[in-house]
């Protein structure tokens, strides 16, 4: 498409032509990529993506500031360029490094998860106090069933099945959160 008939698009579009604007923006995106990438090539597929959907939205905002009668090509350089120095202004001297090509020089320490207790804990919370107290025992803490039934004056018959139940109660509260 020429940039004639881009104009003709956008002029339309900013008469109230929905359909008119919605092919001007098809029309311009791949330009504006190709732009995009060829001046902001360093902030890497994603960072440029991002930039592009910025200059349209930057375009979208704007479009009633282009005259008509005036050359659109420049226009859209000029919000592509200043949307550009934006992004490399906000990234400022930082530089952004793909951790997958570290990750065999940056192994994870053995230990455990940090997040995991309390995700846990979390979801012990909506359990009630004393299947609670019982996963918490016996499921984090370690304590031996007989112990736990000690402390809790129940028989280890009983410390079993509240633990048995809760635990089916939990896997039902995670399918509900996965779906």
């Amino acid at each position: 498409m020429t940039e004639a008939e881009w104009a003709a698009l956008l002029r339309a579009a900013n008469a109230g032509d929905a359909r008119a604007y919605g092919r001007f923006l098809h029309a311009i995106t791949p330009m504006l990529r190709g732009l995009v990438r060829a001046r902001g090539g360093s902030l890497g597929p994603e960072g440029c993506e991002d930039i592009v959907q910025e200059v349209l939205l930057a375009i979208h905002l704007k479009r009633h500031t282009w005259r008509s009668d005036a050359p659109l090509r420049p226009w859209l350089y000029a919000i592509a360029r200043h949307k550009v120095i934006d992004a490399f202004r906000a990234r400022g001297r930082r530089v952004d490094l793909p951790i997958g090509d570290f990750a065999e020089l940056l192994p994870a320490d053995p230990g455990p998860d940090p997040t995991e207790a309390g995700d846990a804990l979390r979801m012990i919370s909506r359990l009630d106090p004393r299947s609670a107290e019982i996963v918490k025992a016996i499921g984090i803490d370690g304590e031996e069933i007989a112990e736990t039934s000690r402390r809790l004056e129940m028989t280890e018959g009983a410390v079993r099945v509240v633990l048995h139940r809760a635990f089916k109660r939990l896997a039902a509260l995670r399918e509900r959160h996965l779906e």
